[in-house]
């Protein structure tokens, strides 16, 4: 086990550990990050949801230092099949857009578009609608692909769910 992945264990699984810990070393040390990122492949859960917390700090501190991680996060990070993993892609993939080429771009957004359309976790389906809602502005594509997700998640029984739902609406609605 990594130093990484020891001080990212253990704990209640909704505290941040040693979260802030491991940030403040790769802050320091931009060559950890890649310490960091192996976290990922973590077998223990609370590891990898640490990991991701650590990655959204470190993404609004310096975005550019994972933009070589944007293929790996693409295609092997979006494998993970945890929620704190597919909604800290949606805000990293929103933080890093600027960054992306015109494939790694439209990747992310066919990711995003198959968790708001399949992903039953309310953090992940509202950080999806955030991310593309805000897309939707440059893509018309986007903008008429969306209404009928936020219609059925209009209808959800989750009060942050319809919330989002339906101010993602309002939003690309003043794009059209």
């Amino acid at each position: 086990m990594s130093n990484f992945a020891q001080l990212l264990t253990g704990g209640h699984p909704n505290s941040l550990g040693n979260t802030l810990e491991v940030v403040d070393q790769v802050l320091a040390d931009r060559h950890k990050l890649e310490d960091l990122y192996q976290c990922y492949f973590s077998h223990d859960e609370v590891v990898r949801l640490r990991t991701s917390s650590a990655m959204k700090r470190i993404c609004k501190e310096h975005p550019k230092w994972l933009v070589p991680y944007l293929d790996k996060l693409l295609t092997v990070i979006s494998q993970i099949d945890q929620a704190s993993t597919q909604w800290t892609l949606a805000i990293l993939f929103n933080e890093l857009a600027p960054e992306m080429s015109e494939s790694q771009w439209h990747a992310a957004k066919e990711h995003l578009k198959h968790n708001l359309a399949h992903h039953q976790d309310w953090i992940v389906l509202n950080t999806t609608m955030d991310t593309l809602g805000q897309w939707a502005k440059e893509d018309l594509q986007l903008r008429n692909w969306m209404p009928p997700h936020l219609f059925r998640l209009k209808q959800d029984p989750r009060k942050s769910v319809v919330r989002k739902a339906e101010k993602t609406m309002t939003l690309i609605q003043k794009y059209s």
